[in-house]
């Protein structure tokens, strides 16, 4: 594994999956760690397509909505009871309720059964952790429920996530001079005063307004297309931007 800062694509699609493109979920390799980023449906099985899910060093949740969260149930029957084993618990950085809610599907009043492959870690907004030469910060942004993005650096690189995220300030100072900007663009526009998604041009002028070198676009819903989604981010950034693609790596 070399020390480059990557991010691969294991799904894009909101608010559900479809056929070949599973819902939010990325891995991310740098400094000799691999670090699965939001487990949508589906994300599991194309996890397998790239890693052994049993050697990650981390897992992290930008929130809990189900597209973003769901395969965490796939990890578990992995891991505990399907032959793919840890050497350790893996840590999961993710929103408090986590835990819990994994818990409720199987009927028990709390995680501790899972203790042997998983170690949960409730996220906080300026929270910082590292693991080789690869770290992570989470800043909570604006959403309609708990939820944080991501800045990961290595070596000097910078990658920003901005998981599911409105306009905000909080945002735009994640992303400040990231390399690459990997940003939802979910909405064609916005319902009355709700601000819990961007449309691509708020994607674009979040990424023009923070300096960032390269646009991302993903997390694209229903009402968009991602090369539609992608053409207006694009406009409105005045940069580099490009699609998201299920099993595509990039380096940043």
């Amino acid at each position: 594994m070399t020390s480059d800062l990557t991010l691969t694509v294991l799904g894009t699609a909101s608010p559900h999956p479809g056929p070949d493109r599973p819902s939010s979920g990325y891995l991310l390799r740098g400094g000799g760690a691999e670090v699965w980023v939001d487990a949508g449906f589906g994300t599991f099985a194309e996890l397998r397509r790239h890693t052994d899910p049993a050697r990650i060093d981390a897992v992290w949740i930008s929130h809990l909505h189900a597209d973003h969260s769901a395969d965490l149930l796939a990890a578990v029957y992995g891991l505990a009871y399907g032959g793919l084993t840890p050497p350790a618990p893996i840590p999961v950085h993710a929103p408090a309720d986590c835990a819990r809610r994994l818990a409720g599907f199987f009927g028990r009043p709390d995680a501790g059964f899972l203790s042997g492959v998983l170690d949960f870690r409730p996220l906080g907004d300026g929270q910082a952790v590292r693991y080789g030469g690869l770290s992570l910060t989470s800043t909570a942004v604006v959403h309609d429920v708990e939820a944080y993005g991501l800045r990961a650096e290595c070596a000097g690189r910078v990658l920003a996530y901005s998981g599911d995220s409105g306009p905000c300030a909080a945002l735009t100072g994640l992303a400040r001079d990231a390399d690459l900007f990997l940003c939802e663009a979910d909405i064609d526009e916005h319902r009355e005063s709700e601000r819990v998604h961007l449309t691509p041009e708020d994607a674009g002028d979040t990424a023009r307004r923070a300096g960032v070198r390269e646009l991302l676009v993903t997390h694209v819903g229903p009402t968009l297309t991602p090369e539609a989604a992608t053409v207006r981010a694009a406009s409105a950034f005045g940069g580099p931007t490009a699609t998201a693609r299920e099993g595509r790596t990039y380096t940043v």
